[in-house]
């Protein structure tokens, strides 16, 4: 064993040791990939509930570049996890999760919230338009031009609350729309490739006063899934897992504990 290795090995023991920690080791991790216009950090709720129960979490960084790129990173990720795997994402996060766990015989359960679950050649644009009522657009702040002659995106950190987090206490959300992470445009409109929800089996929760996605659109491609569970919070905004973690992390738990 490397000097490297070993010193890391005694620190997340020791770490586990004061945290009062015990992750139990036939219990599969849960890869959590946050969508755009988030980040990692918005996961925290769901993470303390799950590892208060037992759960490994890792909560990637997506780069939100594009669906094949991202995917092509958590897809690494997902290669060096030992043992079986829930793979979690909300958003545009849907759509990398779906691409990323194909080939990876290691993903038992596919976790999508407030998510894309795309078929191939499907944008997340066009499944946001399929159904009315998302009003995401006027809400974006002007463009920011790249190097490489595209765009990112931003939503206006004055709508961010409202649009985004409504369900959401004031100040945590204009903390989240002052630390959001841009998506490249060109992500939003990158047709989806090979759909793992086709093979892998889904379970999928949605707020029915999303502004983002509609609805409408959630609750069809959770049937077009065959999802095995599908939970409808009442009220719930685009971020779900920040306003209603506890609901999030039940469902995340029944995927984990599927035959």
């Amino acid at each position: 064993m490397s000097l490297r290795n070993s010193l890391f090995g005694t620190v997340a023991a020791a770490t586990l040791l004061l945290s009062g920690q015990a992750f139990s080791a036939d219990k599969p991790t849960i890869v959590l990939v946050h969508g755009a216009f988030a980040e990692s950090d918005s996961w925290n709720g769901v993470i303390k509930d799950l590892q208060a129960d037992g759960y490994s979490v890792i909560a990637a960084a997506n780069p939100l570049r594009g669906v094949n790129s991202d995917a092509k990173a958590v897809s690494a990720l997902l290669t060096s996890v030992k043992g079986p795997v829930v793979l979690v994402g909300h958003s545009y996060g849907g759509s990398v999760i779906s691409d990323a766990a194909t080939g990876h015989d290691n993903v038992k359960g596919l976790v999508f919230v407030a998510a894309f679950a795309p078929e191939a050649g499907e944008s997340a644009v066009a499944l946001s338009g399929k159904f009315p009522g998302s009003t995401l657009a006027p809400t974006l702040a002007p463009p920011v031009a790249l190097p490489d002659g595209g765009h990112d995106l931003y939503i206006d950190q004055a709508k961010f609350p409202q649009q985004f987090a409504a369900d959401v206490p004031k100040e945590e959300a204009k903390l989240m729309a002052a630390t959001q992470r841009p998506i490249a445009e060109a992500a939003l409109g990158e047709p989806a490739g090979k759909p793992a929800w086709k093979t892998i089996p889904s379970w999928f929760v949605y707020g029915d006063a999303d502004k983002n996605i509609p609805p409408a659109a959630l609750e069809w491609m959770a049937k077009r899934a065959g999802s095995k569970e599908t939970v409808v919070v009442k009220g719930g905004s685009h971020v779900v897992m920040v306003s209603h973690p506890e609901t999030v992390a039940r469902l995340i738990e029944k995927a984990a504990s599927a035959d």
